[in-house]
């Protein structure tokens, strides 16, 4: 048993640990739920027995003790239920790993990413999309957390020292499960209670979008404030004079002019409450992961990413607008909401304390969610890492090389997967791939081209060790044609290898490694060799190197004349006449085809095959 099936059996055991866990608290859950009901009707007969031979004095005090027995098991059956959800969300998240280990796409949450076509290389080795290299990573809770690492995933040109950066947190990261664990269950709530019932990622935008409305918005003045509170107070005196026989009820003129003032300052910020009180559940989800993030003993390069959090304690911010929101949700009640501003400025009061937090909480937000979102996309290549544990860091160089051992394709079954030995050393290199279809010739560019972005990324890669230079990826591989735009697929073809040339030939710190599958196949025979060939002419000796692949096999002759041009293939054989493939990449030209036989095999008709 290899380490990652070893791996996935310790998943498997802990999904079923926590699924005994889980049946163990819904039973005691039911059994509390008819303790209450004995204890409830228990009570009421308690109470009424007692009553009609002990007295009123025994009926009450039978009731109180029922009571509280009562209490207790609320206060019981509330915590079993909280741990209940709390093994419900971590039974998730096991779940979660092991379809990422075993690629189970149905057990994944839905992409959300995407990339334009126009990408220098997203879209051809499948960055985004349904079955895709972010979607399997992307273990993020937040919406920010997963852009940050697609972004990282997604960038055209490589920044050495944020890589080596972002290796060394991953690598910090790895064995720091619980706290992974942690932070993915607090940042759906507290205690991960709300965590089974949705997968959707929390958008930090609408929190974003109130605060910085804080200085369009109109906040209310100390001032005012200080005026209603007086106000308030003078009522309350000339009412108790007036009552009292000693004045006459002066007290009607100020309460009309507290009125008054009440209501003009009510109708500037009447709707900041119910703003406030709709990002309630957000704001709570903030405070849970920050308080997690800010108290957790970070040590090297971790407590620098998280020392904002670490010395403004933004959770206490937080807090605050927490506090002052739970305050102001007694308007939901209208009888005491109204009794309490007839008596003093209640909502003035907490609209200004408000203000001022949302103030402070404006100006401090954006950096705080910048570590958070970090630390997340962060964590999901610590994650990814810990899934597979035969995953190796790559070495990144300035030297323009790409060797790879055993590299493999991480969207590839691990049952299902051949890795392969490869190297190509210096610029000016060109490799072209000959092979029968579906040989696993775009399947090998792919894999390149995967394993290269996750390597930029900070990530490990699909290899059990890769050396790489810093180049700029550039891949035409999966080309299509627009009906709506008019573009046929020869010509989309054309313009993303003028795309590919346009880039090699821009002045650039790095050079170009390009990944190209069957180079002009939407022409006819004669004009793709010609174009093919003077193409691959126009790569040897530039500043780039990469792989082509290609069905023609007149164009592997272009390496006896010109020393930078390599031949490789894949390629097949027959087995109870059917089409068996190795995907071991080797030496030299194919020496084989498989159109016709294939045609053959499928009962189609080939005419002479041997003409």
């Amino acid at each position: 048993m290899d380490i990652t099936q070893r791996r996935l059996h310790a998943l498997e055991r802990h999904i079923q640990r926590l699924e005994r866990g889980i049946e163990r608290y819904q039973a005691r859950s039911e059994a509390i739920t008819r303790q209450r009901v004995t204890v409830f009707i228990g009570g009421v007969v308690a109470f009424v027995a007692a009553g009609a031979t002990l007295g009123q004095t025994a009926a009450w005090l039978s009731a109180l003790v029922a009571l509280m027995i009562f209490g207790g098991l609320v206060i019981q059956h509330n915590r079993i239920k909280r741990m209940q959800s709390l093994f419900a969300a971590m039974r998730r998240l096991k779940r979660d790993y092991r379809a990422r280990v075993t690629l189970d796409w149905s057990g994944l949450p839905p992409s959300i990413a995407d990339a334009s076509r126009t990408h220098p290389f997203a879209w051809d080795i499948d960055i985004t999309g349904d079955y895709s290299l972010h979607r399997l990573l992307d273990t993020c809770t937040t919406r920010g957390g997963a852009d940050r690492l697609l972004g990282w995933l997604l960038a055209s040109t490589p920044e050495p020292d944020a890589i080596a950066r972002r290796q060394e947190l991953v690598r910090h990261l790895i064995p720091l499960r619980g706290f992974r664990e942690r932070l993915a269950l607090k940042s759906v709530g507290r205690d991960g209670r709300h965590a089974e019932a949705t997968a959707q990622k929390w958008d930090g935008q609408p929190l974003q979008t109130w605060l910085e409305a804080h200085t369009a918005a109109p906040t209310v003045p100390a001032l005012t404030v200080i005026v209603l509170a007086a106000l308030a107070v003078v009522n309350i005196a000339l009412f108790i004079l007036s009552s009292r026989g000693v004045i006459p009820p002066l007290w009607l003129a100020s309460f009309v002019l507290y009125g008054a003032l009440s209501v003009r300052v009510w109708s500037r910020f009447g709707g900041l409450f119910s703003q406030a009180m709709a990002l309630q559940s957000a704001l709570s989800r903030v405070q849970s992961a920050f308080a997690h993030l800010e108290t957790y003993p970070h040590n090297g390069a971790m407590r620098t990413l998280c020392q904002p959090l670490i010395a403004d304690r933004p959770s206490a911010h937080l807090r605050r607008i927490a506090w002052i929101v739970s305050a102001t949700s007694i308007q939901r009640n209208p009888v005491i909401w109204i009794m309490l501003n007839l008596f003093m400025p209640y909502d003035v009061f907490f609209a200004y304390w408000l203000g001022r937090a949302r103030g402070d909480l404006a100006a401090h937000l954006p950096r705080w969610l910048d570590v958070w979102y970090q630390v997340e996309a962060l964590g999901a290549l610590a994650t990814f890492a810990y899934l597979h544990p035969a995953y190796t860091f790559p070495h990144i160089s300035d030297a323009p090389t790409l060797t790879a051992q055993g590299i493999g394709h991480p969207l590839i079954p691990p049952d299902e997967k051949i890795c392969n030995d490869f190297t190509l050393d210096g610029l000016g290199q060109v490799v072209v791939i000959t092979g029968s279809n579906m040989s696993g010739k775009s399947s090998f560019l792919r894999t390149l081209g995967l394993n290269m972005a996750l390597a930029y990324a900070g990530s490990v890669t699909d290899t059990a060790e890769f050396h790489l230079g810093l180049f700029r990826l550039f891949t035409c591989i999966r080309v299509t044609d627009s009906v709506v735009d008019g573009i046929s697929y020869f010509y989309a073809e054309v313009k993303r290898l003028k795309a590919l040339l346009d880039a090699l030939h821009a002045p650039h710190d790095y050079p170009l490694f390009f990944l190209i599958d069957e180079i002009f196949r939407g022409t006819n025979n004669r004009e793709r060799l010609i174009g093919s060939e003077a193409f691959i002419r126009a790569l040897v000796g530039a500043a780039s190197m990469g792989l082509i692949s290609t069905h023609d096999l007149e164009l592997v002759r272009l390496a006896d004349d010109i020393p930078q041009i390599h031949n490789y293939h894949f390629r097949e054989h027959i087995e109870a006449d059917r089409m068996a493939f190795d995907y071991i990449l080797r030496d030299g030209p194919s020496p084989t085809t498989n159109a016709l036989k294939i045609m053959m095999i499928e009962g189609l008709p080939v005419g002479d095959s041997s003409s």
